[in-house]
Parts: C-alpha cells; sequence; structure tokens
C-alpha cells in the first residue's frame, strides 16, 4: 500500500516526518507533500496547484493520511466520496500527534488498522467510531479481507453487522480447515444445513458446486482464481474482457476472486492483455514455451499455435503451471473467438479441503475432475460455450471418456 502525507504547518511537517518514518519502517511506500514553503526544509513534495483533481487521481488508488484539522480533510476529499468499497483509506491525526481518526474505508480499506499500527507506534490514541469496532464485535468485511476472502453481498454484510451488534449469533460453514482464533459471535456448523439454524451464515467454500442464491447467507469465496489467457497479435482490451465473461458466466466468479493473469512469454507486451490486467489491477506473468511444455496433460492440442509458440496449448499450461503442484483446473480451455482461456485455482489450504474439484495436469489426477470439467470432455464434441451449458451431469461416464480422451491425445 502506498500513503500520500499531507501536512499543512511547520508542526505538521515535523509529525509528517516521524509518521513517515513509521510507515517506511513497517514496508510502506509513503511520499509526503505540503505547502510550498515547507518543501525545501522537509524534503517534502509540494502541492498541486489544483488539489481537487489531484486528489481525484489518488482516489481509490492511495491511502491519504492528512495532519491538521479534520474539516480541512473532509473539504478535500468531499468531491470524490462514493462508497467504502471504492473509497481511499482516508485518515486524519492532530499535528501534536495526540489522536489519529479513519475517517473512510476503514475496513474494507485498511484505514483502521493503519490508525491502530501508527498509534501504538507514535504513543498516540487511536479513536475508532464503527459500531463493530467500537463494542469489539465480529465484521464480515474485515473477516473476509483478513482471511483472503471476497465480499460478494454487500447488503448481506450489512445485515450480518446488524444482527451481530444485536447480540445474536452467526452460523459459519466452511469447506477449508478453521484456525486460529475464532470470533465468538460465530458459529461453527458441520453441514450447509445447520447455517439455516441462525438468523443469518456465511459460507466459504470452493467452486465444485453451483453456487446458491439464499437470502440469509453469505458467500465468501476464496481470492485465487489464475486466468490463463492465450491470444491472438493484437488483441484489444474488449476481446479479452469479453472472454473473461464468458467464462465468468460458465463459471460463476468474479474479477475480484481472480488473483492473477497469465500467458506466454511472447504475449509479455501485449497491450491488450496489459490495458485489461492494469483495469482490473491485476499482476501479469508470462512463462517460457520451456516452462509451459513441462505441464504433463493437457484437455486439447494445437498444432498451429505450437508452431507459433512452441506449445500446442498456451492458456490452460499457463493457468495450471500457476495454480501449482496441487492447484486445481477448474475450466479447461475455451476458445472465445481471437482468445482462448483457462481457469484454475491456486494451490494453498483450499486444494486440501476441497479434494478433487480439478486438475492438475496429470493423467493420475484424472479421476479426480469435477462435474464441470467432466462435463466439458464429455462435450468435446460440442465446441465453445454451448458445450458446457448442454452437458449436465454424466459422471457414471468418466472413465470411458478419459480413456478415448488419452487416445485421441
Amino acid at each position: 500500500m502506498e500513503i500520500v502525507i499531507l501536512s499543512f504547518t511547520d508542526a505538521g511537517c515535523q509529525m509528517a516526518c516521524k509518521v513517515r518514518e513509521n510507515f517506511i519502517q513497517s514496508g510502506y511506500r509513503v511520499k509526503v507533500y505540503t505547502l510550498t514553503r515547507f518543501c525545501r526544509l522537509y524534503g517534502f513534495h509540494a502541492f498541486p496547484e489544483d488539489k481537487k483533481s489531484w486528489i481525484g487521481s489518488l482516489w481509490g488508488e492511495k491511502a491519504l493520511f492528512f495532519i491538521g484539522a479534520a474539516g480541512i480533510a473532509v473539504r478535500m476529499i468531499a468531491p470524490h466520496v462514493k462508497n467504502k468499497f471504492t473509497d481511499s483509506p482516508v485518515l486524519v491525526m492532530d499535528e501534536k500527534g495526540s489522536y489519529v481518526i479513519p475517517l473512510l474505508s476503514g475496513h474494507v480499506g485498511g484505514a483502521v488498522e493503519l490508525a491502530k499500527e501508527i498509534a501504538e507506534k507514535i504513543n498516540a490514541q487511536a479513536v475508532l467510531t464503527t459500531a463493530t469496532d467500537v463494542e469489539q464485535k465480529f465484521a464480515v468485511d474485515v473477516f473476509a479481507k483478513s482471511n483472503g476472502l471476497v465480499l460478494t453481498d454487500r447488503k448481506k454484510a450489512k445485515e450480518i453487522s446488524a444482527v451481530v451488534l444485536d447480540g445474536n449469533k452467526i452460523g459459519l460453514y466452511s469447506v477449508f480447515p478453521v484456525e486460529g482464533k475464532f470470533p465468538e459471535e460465530l458459529k461453527l456448523c458441520e453441514t450447509e444445513e445447520f447455517l439455516r439454524n441462525y438468523p443469518y451464515g456465511i459460507r466459504i467454500a470452493g467452486r465444485s458446486g453451483e453456487r446458491r442464491e439464499e437470502e440469509t447467507i453469505l458467500e465468501l469465496p476464496p481470492k485465487n482464481l489464475v486466468l490463463g489467457i492465450g491470444c491472438r497479435k493484437g488483441i484489444s482490451e474488449e476481446e479479452i474482457q469479453s472472454a473473461v465473461n464468458e467464462a465468468k458466466k460458465i463459471l460463476g466468479f468474479t474479477e475480484k476472486e481472480v488473483i492473477e493473469i497469465d500467458s506466454i512469454d511472447l504475449k509479455k507486451e501485449e497491450e491488450g492483455l496489459l490495458s485489461y490486467a492494469a483495469k482490473w489491477k491485476l499482476p501479469f506473468y508470462t512463462f517460457s514455451a520451456e516452462e509451459l511444455g513441462k505441464v504433463k496433460c493437457v484437455s486439447s492440442h494445437s498444432e498451429f499455435v505450437r508452431k507459433v509458440t512452441g506449445v500446442d496449448n498456451v492458456c490452460e499450461r499457463a493457468a495450471i503451471l500457476a495454480a501449482g503442484e496441487d492447484g486445481r483446473l477448474l475450466m479447461p480451455k475455451q476458445c472465445m473467438n481471437r482468445v482462448t482461456i483457462a481457469v484454475a485455482e491456486k494451490s494453498g489450504d483450499a486444494g486440501e479441503a476441497d479434494a478433487g474439484s480439478g486438475f492438475n495436469g496429470s493423467r493420475e489426477h484424472a479421476e479426480q475432475m469435477t462435474d464441470r470439467l467432466e462435463n466439458y470432455v464429455l462435450a468435446r464434441g460440442i465446441r465453445g460455450i454451448s458445450g458446457w451449458k448442454k452437458c449436465k451431469s454424466l459422471c457414471q461416464c468418466r472413465n470411458r471418456i478419459w480413456k478415448r480422451m488419452y487416445r485421441r491425445a
């Protein structure tokens, strides 16, 4: 996270030096801005003339730490405030360093944690006003962020907070191991059915089964998806987005659940891929043809692609390789006009807790394919998305189909 500190007086600049030093020691990137007359003395940056536009350029990208009156901060950020899910974390500290107040995006953006952290380091008082913080109650947005989960429904999250503040318990069902200190407001359920015994429930699960929309159950999927993408030269961002949108329809995920994009090194300067990755703030990694070739098995092969790139299937190999040894392929290669795309889950606890929900690229693991992958294999004669839509559950044919697939390969 990058923190931008704004100070307005000489005393504020002195405090900014102290705050900056502590944040840098904690591993944050920090820049300090102040009035022109203080810049040379402290080595800070000068405020741009158009402060409104400048704040707008930082909004949603940086954390803003004001040292001065809260009213100054409020007036400067007012035109840009939208909601806690897109707003920058905003904090205010008095120039003596007595109090630090998280004003915006306290949980989702991390302003509360920043306030607590800097307060402890400089012996200040963190002034917290959020109800769940004041009452020291469970906050689902904090829980999701700290555990690498995606908050899928803001309305339900707000309703859960209200239920918790009223003194009620929330059911929690997870297919993954639950470790560490457990919030007292949560009751761990052995099965999903037990969630319905509580006013609201939280379900943490992988993607081996369809998600079911239920009025009182909040889904918190893990942020661990990898998109393997191959494409023609000169592809546009719009074409990449269209292909990803089709994959989202198939698997029912969102970009918030994606952790990275991967392809072959021939595509490392492909403008459409770079633009898409930048738009969604996703890291974009590439592998060499030699690295991709180490994946033992893929669902389909293209001689044309092999001649051009050195491997017969870019997107699926990239997804499998990026997902790691224990990762799982959720969607094998799909051709979508000038884009090919595959989706995998990163390796980790999810792989152990939800065994059998994917394919790690080896033939031995073929028996553990998910329904979706099995359906895909059955649908090999039906091109593209229609194969996914038309084929349902024919798992009993799994062994016969895989044997047939390997004979063709």
